[in-house]
C-alpha cells in the first residue's frame, strides 16, 4: 500500500493533535493555498471524532493533506481490526461512533499513514525523534505493534515511570539528539504553558516544536504555517516558523487571540 507524501513546492499548514475537535479542525483546514500536514491523534476525547475523520479523508481524496500516524489512530484501527488490546474505554467509545464505511476507511488510511516524513530541514512526526529517522522514509507498518524508531514516532521516549494521572512519564532527552539545523514538528505531549506551541532547543543545535495544545481535552487546536520546503536537506539554520495564534473556545465559538 502506497504511503502518502508532501507534494513538492507546497506551502504547508502543520496542525497539532485534533482529538475529535471537528469544528476547530475544519477552521484549520479551510486554507486552500496550503497543504495540510496533521501530526496524528485525529480521534478520541473530543465531541466529533467521526467528523474529524471524514474531513481528513476528504483532504486526502482532494490531494490537500495527509496525517502522520499517531498512537490514538493506531489504537483505533487495531480495535476495529478485532485485535485484543488492554481495556481502553475512550477508543472503544470512538469505535462505536463509526459506521461500517468509515470503519473500513480508517483501517485503510491508518495502515498507510506515514510514521514520519523528513523533508528539507524539517521532520514531521507524532511522538518524538529518533536518529534512525534520518536514514530514510518510515518503513511500512500496517497495524503491527510498533518497535524501535516506529515506537518513538508514536509514543515519544517513556521513562518507565507513571505520572500521578496514570499516564506514562515521557522524557525529552531525544531533543538533544536532533542535529543542527533540523526542526522536528511533533504533537503527543502537551508541553505548552501559555497556550501556544512550545519550542525547545537541543544540545546539538536542532529544535523541536510541540503543537499539542489540548484540542478535544479542554484546550484548543494550534497550527504553524510553513513556506515550501526544499526536497534536499541543508542542515543550516532553518527559518523560524510562523506560529498562528491559537484558537480559543468562547461563547461565540472560535476566535483568534
Amino acid at each position: 500500500m502506497t504511503s502518502l507524501a508532501i507534494p513538492p513546492g507546497a506551502a504547508l499548514r502543520v496542525v497539532g493533535d485534533v482529538h475529535g475537535d471537528a469544528v476547530a479542525f475544519r477552521y484549520a483546514a479551510a486554507a486552500q493555498d496550503r497543504f495540510i500536514v496533521q501530526l496524528g491523534d485525529l480521534t478520541d476525547h473530543g465531541p466529533d471524532s467521526p467528523g474529524v475523520l471524514r474531513l481528513m479523508f476528504e483532504l486526502i481524496d482532494q490531494g490537500r493533506g495527509l496525517f502522520l500516524l499517531g498512537n490514538h489512530d493506531l489504537k483505533l484501527a487495531r480495535i476495529l481490526a478485532g485485535q485484543a488490546l488492554r481495556d481502553d474505554r475512550v477508543a472503544q467509545a470512538t469505535a462505536a461512533q463509526l459506521d461500517p464505511p468509515l470503519r473500513a476507511r480508517v483501517l485503510q488510511e491508518v495502515a498507510r499513514a506515514p510514521a514520519w516524513i523528513l523533508q528539507g530541514n524539517a521532520l514531521f512526526v507524532h511522538g518524538g525523534f529518533h536518529t534512525d529517522m534520518l536514514d530514510g522514509p518510515a518503513p511500512p507498518h500496517g497495524l503491527d505493534r510498533p518497535r524501535g524508531a516506529l515506537a518513538r514516532a508514536l509514543y515519544g521516549e517513556p521513562t518507565g515511570r507513571m505520572q500521578p494521572d496514570g499516564f506514562p512519564e515521557r522524557s525529552l532527552r531525544w531533543v538533544d539528539r536532533i542535529p543542527h539545523g533540523l526542526t522536528v514538528y511533533c504533537g503527543h505531549d502537551r508541553r505548552s504553558s501559555d497556550g501556544r506551541p512550545y519550542v525547545r532547543a537541543g544540545a546539538l543545535g536542532g529544535r523541536a516544536v510541540f503543537l499539542d495544545t489540548g484540542a478535544g481535552k479542554g484546550g484548543h487546536l494550534s497550527w504553524i504555517d510553513l513556506p515550501p520546503l526544499a526536497l534536499e536537506s541543508r542542515r543550516s539554520a532553518a527559518p523560524p516558523p510562523r506560529i498562528a495564534p491559537p484558537l480559543h473556545r468562547s461563547a461565540a465559538g472560535y476566535r483568534r487571540s
